[in-house]
């Protein structure tokens, strides 16, 4: 049986991440839904290699080398949270939710809003911009031939004290047992 990520990757059914936004938004079939339809379009326009996916009991998320926003439905909001929006520059002011936070920030949508698509899209880039910054910096760096000739002399100088420490154990013991280190072969060997 194949293990995925508690509701990452599929739903119920089967469903692919994108075919349950796509429910979410027919589901709603109010000004909600429009919203969360034309997020998700800029999002997509924003960022062609977004991947959509389905957390945390339903709701949608956008990630590119981790993630960039979610976008939750609420009564009265539609709500998109960016997962490092406190990292982020927002030029425009599009953040207005979550401002006391020292990670996420957000977005709220309320019935009538005019989206400023130019900034939004701006904002989904610079999200991106800054996932793949990090990654980037995880990946590792290629090691100084001075870091590396150290390390080969930690390695020759373990196997020496390793060497070391095999001797004066074999020699106690074969003090222990009363044989004479001159005594062919290994201590453990003799019987006694």
């Amino acid at each position: 049986m194949k293990k995925r990520k508690s509701g990452s990757k599929e739903g119920k059914g089967g469903d692919s991440p994108s075919q349950l936004i796509d429910a979410r938004i027919k589901e709603l079939s109010d000004w909600r839904g429009e919203t969360l339809a034309r997020v998700r379009i800029l999002i997509k326009q924003a960022d062609p290699e977004v991947v959509e996916e389905w957390k945390w009991r339903g709701v949608p998320v956008w990630s590119h080398a981790g993630i960039i926003c979610t976008g939750e439905t609420y009564k009265n909001v539609v709500k998109m949270t960016f997962a490092k929006g406190a990292s982020l520059e927002d030029p425009s002011g599009l953040f207005n939710s979550s401002l006391e936070g020292n990670t996420r920030r957000a977005i709220d949508f309320h019935e009538g809003d005019k989206i400023d698509e130019k900034a939004l899209k701006a904002l989904i880039r610079a999200a991106v911009a800054l996932n793949t910054s990090v990654r980037a910096d995880r990946s590792p760096r290629p090691l100084s031939e001075e870091t590396k000739e150290r390390v080969r002399r930690k390695r020759r100088l373990r196997k020496a004290d390793l060497a070391i420490a095999a001797s004066v154990g074999r020699l106690s013991i074969q003090h222990l047992l009363g044989l004479p280190e001159s005594a062919q072969g290994r201590a453990g060997d003799h019987a006694t």
